[in-house]
């Protein structure tokens, strides 16, 4: 009763603002909980929409259609950030500063031309910011909600890897497209029955001809409608075990009948398909040995131990006997200061760095790391082909991500149904 009152409210003020005063407000679109969305909000929304859609040659759907979709999709956003912040979940300036810097990094800029570059582009950096942020706080939320729960057993990748090479797909990978018809989970089979209709229509709408992206913008419930429904190459451990069975038996361009699951009727075009090949690794044989500072021994304390050490070494000494008498790394040390064979991101990205411009036997300067400062020497490398584990981890990491894909798309259902959320109509 009480948020049906404040639905008039909100939808009332929205246009008033006293008796006898019709000053139109921001006007209210949506009530999401006890929260809003403003009319000025969704405009501009659209417009950044309707912006990368243009750039991405996707023909824009109708304005309602696309009004309507866009307002769902925000709808969802501030569930989730809603929920977000009941459960404390929270960005520092510090990790968002470390992530723009991260972004612009990969992108070749420093962050003062990442900054200009997003002007020119006409986006205001504050609302990149904002963006970002938001992003950031809804992936720290679904990981603790979904992302903890989901485990993956040795058990599931030796029979997935079985299976995967009775049916000769191991190096296949596939470039999908995905439309889904929602389905609350309390709906009538008269409900059900519409959906179902609707979904029929779209695949005979997409084997007649329809442009696949503009038909996922305008009809998908999905959270990549906006993206024109493409869920980008994936190897089959990546896709949903639903309708994995389904992509294996399509060709390019076909598109799949009607798939029923608890979220509703998915559809599937095959976009385009490719195998993969072997995965050559380079292992380095690498030792260090390693100064922590304390309250005792400072950066430069420690750099100076380093340094004494190196010029032993030079002069005739054995790295091996100085670690297992020096380095504070005593896992190593006991093995005169031996980190054995290790492939790439085995180590921690600062001593990698070093170690990897290291020539055979080539002993670093002192090297800093969040461990303390470590002195390094390559003593061999060697490449290896690690397609056989390197298939294992990424089946692993393939299963864990269609796991938290399914459970993520359950969870959003569901807590879209539970939601107490009325859009105005008029307003779209």
């Amino acid at each position: 009763m009480i948020k049906k009152w404040l639905v008039s409210f909100c939808f009332l003020l929205s246009a008033y603002i006293g008796p006898g005063q019709a000053q139109v407000l921001d006007r209210i679109v949506a009530v999401v909980e006890e929260d809003v969305i403003l009319e000025r909000e969704l405009n501009n929304e659209v417009a950044a929409i309707t912006n990368k859609l243009s750039s991405n040659n996707v023909m824009i759907p109708p304005e309602f259609v696309l009004r309507k979709q866009v307002l769902e999709r925000m709808v969802v956003d501030k569930l989730q950030r809603q929920l977000a912040a009941k459960s404390g979940v929270q960005v520092s300036d510090e990790m968002l500063s470390a992530s723009v810097a991260d972004i612009a990094s990969r992108n070749g800029l420093s962050v003062e031309s990442f900054r200009n570059e997003l002007s020119k582009q006409g986006m205001e950096y504050k609302a990149f910011e904002d963006n970002l942020r938001n992003e950031i706080i809804i992936n720290q939320l679904r990981g603790r909600e979904i992302g903890s729960r989901v485990k993956v057993t040795d058990a599931e990748v030796l029979h997935y890897m079985e299976t995967q090479s009775k049916a000769g797909q191991s190096n296949s990978q596939y470039h999908l497209g995905h439309i889904l018809i929602a389905v609350s989970e309390a709906a009538s089979a008269t409900a059900i029955q519409k959906a179902k209709d609707k979904a029929d229509q779209v695949i005979a709408d997409l084997r007649g001809g329809k442009d696949f992206k503009q038909v996922a913008v305008s009809v998908s419930d999905d959270d990549n409608a906006l993206k024109g429904g493409d869920l980008g190459w994936r190897s089959i451990g990546q896709i949903p075990s639903l309708f994995s069975e389904i992509v294996t038996t399509m060709n390019q361009g076909d598109v799949s009948e009607a798939i029923r699951s608890p979220s509703g009727f998915h559809i599937i075009k095959m976009l385009e398909t490719e195998g993969a090949g072997q995965h050559i690794v380079t292992k380095t044989k690498v030792r260090h040995i390693l100064i922590k500072t304390n309250e005792l021994v400072d950066d430069a304390e420690a750099q100076k131990r380093l340094l004494a050490l190196r010029e032993r070494i030079n002069d005739g000494d054995d790295f091996a006997n100085l670690a297992r008498a020096h380095s504070d790394d005593k896992g190593s040390a006991i093995n005169g200061g031996s980190l054995d064979w290790v492939g790439p991101g085995a180590l921690v990205p600062p001593f990698e760095e070093a170690m990897n411009k290291l020539a055979i036997n080539e002993i670093s300067q002192p090297v800093q790391t969040q461990f303390g400062w470590h002195m390094i020497q390559v003593l061999g490398r060697e490449n290896q082909d690690n397609s056989e584990q390197f298939k294992k981890d990424k089946i692993r990491e393939e299963i864990r991500k269609r796991k938290i894909e399914e459970e993520t798309e359950l969870w959003l259902r569901r807590l879209r149904d539970e939601a107490f959320v009325e859009i105005d109509l008029d307003r779209l």
